[in-house]
């Protein structure tokens, strides 16, 4: 293990999480801190010079449809059902004085 984590940096990260950790927790978060960082270091080792950079892990495509506009203007059918309209639009009682 060539990653040791000191007390004061899981005092510190406890006190980041807002956490209170006893002797027992603290001992077991530098280990299990420690295994991380080695598992880092073990990925660093990997040659990705040939790996192409990705911003996704699965391929990502535009799922968006083209925006088409599909119905005719039913401005007069839809107003025909408003108790009041105004300037082809629905009259509403004023809320705000």
């Amino acid at each position: 293990m060539a990653n040791v984590i000191s007390d004061e940096t899981i005092d510190y990260v406890g006190i980041l999480s807002k956490l209170e950790l006893s002797e027992q927790e603290k001992e077991q978060a530098k280990k299990d801190m420690g295994r991380m960082l080695d598992y880092i270091d073990k990925l660093n080792e990997l040659d990705t010079s040939q790996a192409e950079p990705m911003s996704h892990v699965f391929p990502v495509h535009n799922v968006f449809r083209e925006d088409v506009v599909t119905n005719e203007d039913l401005r007069e059918e839809i107003l025909a059902n408003a108790p009041e309209q105004k300037e082809g639009q629905f009259e509403v009682p004023k809320t705000v004085e």
